[in-house]
């Protein structure tokens, strides 16, 4: 099923839901109350193979919804890289709920690990809120210029000859404001979240943000967190093998299924 969104302040959202899996391990079937609401990473969309290989893996536990942040893909509007996309996430929660399933388990990779701390912290004890949280390969901080694939990030955010290859050689269009205010950090919303169970996926040689970031976020979490940090995994999506998204499905169901 395919549908656009309207979010809170009128951007129109690309969204796809995905049944869960009729064919699984024999294990346990698929949970039909549980459902995982997907964030992608910054440039990707809900058509990119990588996204849809992580849906496709999330299936044999439960029901997907994947949407396109704005300005990715299909959907309307433009990036904020992190900011703004917080109402995307809202509004294709809202969307899973009212497809009929009570529990929500929302997954994001890295600008989308960020955005769902984010939707976590600001809507924590609300019907809005998450029922649990998988944040993977997320920055901790804003701002961070300490690697050169986050160099190359800011010059494509920050520059108009960076935006211009967003939007023609990424599909991705980068809205030239900066922040204001400057949005809660990831590490300013942990602690924010609990009781919501939450999962911090991070993987040892991940090229973008090194492992004080995920380290940051535990700590500030305390108890409330659980922390894997990954031998040999690298970044986001592209780095999440099949035994690691299953691992993230079981965990899933045995916190919010």
């Amino acid at each position: 099923m395919r549908t656009f969104l309207c979010t809170d302040d009128g951007v129109s959202i690309d969204s796809v839901y995905d049944p869960a899996s009729v064919v699984y391990d024999g294990s346990r079937p698929p949970s039909r109350d549980l459902v995982f609401v997907l964030a992608h990473g910054f440039t990707g969309d809900v058509d990119r193979p990588h996204v849809r290989r992580v849906v496709a893996a999330l299936t044999d536990y439960a029901p997907v919804v994947s949407f396109s942040f704005r300005g990715h893909g299909r959907s309307a509007g433009r990036t904020t890289v992190g900011d703004r996309e917080v109402l995307d996430l809202a509004a294709a929660v809202a969307w899973a709920r009212a497809l009929g399933h009570p529990r929500v388990v929302t997954v994001g990779f890295s600008m989308g690990g960020s955005v769902v701390l984010r939707h976590a912290a600001l809507n924590a004890g609300s019907d809005a809120a998450a029922d649990a949280v998988v944040s993977v390969s997320s920055p901790a901080r804003w701002y961070y210029r300490g690697t050169a694939p986050m160099r190359r990030l800011h010059w494509l955010v920050t520059r108009p000859e960076g935006r211009l290859v967003g939007r023609y050689g990424f599909r991705t269009r980068i809205h030239h404001r900066d922040w204001d205010p400057v949005p809660l950090s990831p590490v300013e919303a942990v602690p924010r979240i609990a009781p919501t169970p939450l999962l911090i996926v991070h993987g040892d040689s991940d090229g973008y943000f090194p492992v004080d970031h995920p380290r940051m976020l535990a700590d500030a979490a305390g108890e409330a967190a659980e922390l894997w940090l990954e031998p040999g995994m690298g970044h986001a999506e592209h780095a999440a093998d099949d035994r690691l998204l299953a691992r993230i499905g079981v965990w899933a169901v045995s916190r919010a299924g």
